[in-house]
């Protein structure tokens, strides 16, 4: 299963008579969904779903289910939603449930010793990244960022450290030159879907051992804050550009103008263009421009505090952009 490409669109390692494994699914967003369907789909028993509990969010503050959490709901599923896996009643339940592996896709917390030693073949993670680059919460929005060419995603045996766990199976997926964060992820959580079913097979037919990780090659990919999103004009213009990609949809790169924070869209580093200083603005037609380190890039959308996102030129007639105005500046 290690190894270039996809896994086929319906891989499957297990033997007809070879019986399924009960499975308790954990992972929390958007993200996590097409596993969840997958396994689903798949010959194996999901009997219950692990994910964060219900938060509050928008305008309203109301509580909102996670999208795996909906999905389990529609499937008549049980939701299992401890502040923490370290509860002793989720312990109870989990040993309770004679489960014999946990798939886990981005659930969100720390998974303990004592809850990993419970299923009779652990806890098997998927994650997007070629471990062992980008071990963390963000390995996507990392790999673009750096400029990687290369990605794919990894089903490895669940840990005490970060991502360590020994390889089952690997996946790799082309970085696109303009691709955005979100755009990547929804690739690689369909393509990693299909990957994680295919492990829980192997496992199932006992063809399958993970190996463990190379010692070289390790790199981190901790989460993006959205400090970390605000862009610094002085850097290069294809740096800006990959990191304003890497951090699209979340959590959405910004600058300021006038003292107020505006969101920006993906921006297009021209090859040609005039030499502005770092941050300053030039209107040329249809297109606003924006100097870096070198060179300049080309706005796309972008949206000014308590409005939505608008092409950057209807933005720039109501801004009145003057000469040597710049955006970046408190």
């Amino acid at each position: 299963m290690e190894g270039h490409g996809r896994v086929p669109a319906r891989p499957s390692a297990r033997r007809e008579g070879e019986p399924p494994l009960r499975l308790l699914f954990a992972g929390t967003p958007a993200p996590a969904v097409p596993s969840l369907d997958a396994l689903l789909a798949s010959g194996h028993e999901v009997v219950a779903v692990l994910t964060r509990p219900d938060a509050r969010a928008g305008r309203g503050r109301g509580l909102s289910r996670s999208p795996v959490a909906e999905r389990a709901d529609a499937a008549g599923i049980p939701v299992l939603q401890p502040r923490s896996p370290r509860e002793p009643e989720f312990l109870e339940q989990l040993a309770g449930m004679d489960v014999d592996c946990a798939p886990v896709v981005a659930y969100g917390a720390l998974v303990p010793q004592v809850a990993l030693d419970i299923p009779r073949h652990g806890w098997v993670n998927l994650h997007f990244s070629l471990l062992p680059a980008w071990r963390g919460a963000a390995p996507v929005q990392h790999a673009i960022m750096a400029g990687d060419e290369i990605t794919g995603a990894s089903t490895f045996r669940l840990e005490a450290g970060l991502d360590t766990g020994p390889v089952f199976g690997t996946l790799t997926e082309a970085i696109g030159p303009r691709d955005t964060a979100g755009e990547l992820l929804d690739r690689l959580a369909v393509g990693g879907a299909q990957l994680l079913v295919a492990t829980l097979d192997g496992i199932a037919a006992g063809a399958l051992e993970p190996q463990p990780q190379p010692a070289d090659g390790v790199s981190l990919a901790p989460k993006v804050e959205v400090a970390d999103a605000r862009v610094d004009w002085a850097l290069p213009a294809h740096v800006v550009d990959r990191r304003v990609r890497g951090v699209t949809p979340a959590p959405g790169a910004w600058t300021t103008w006038r003292g107020d924070r505006l969101r920006l869209g993906p921006v297009t580093p021209l090859a040609d263009g005039p030499a502005l200083p770092a941050g300053e603005l030039r209107v040329d037609g249809r297109s606003v421009l924006v100097g870096t380190g070198s060179g300049a890039v080309r706005l796309g959308e972008v949206q000014p505090a308590g409005k939505r996102m608008i092409p950057a030129a209807d933005w720039a007639r109501g801004a009145r952009i003057g000469p040597g105005d710049r955006l970046g500046e408190a």
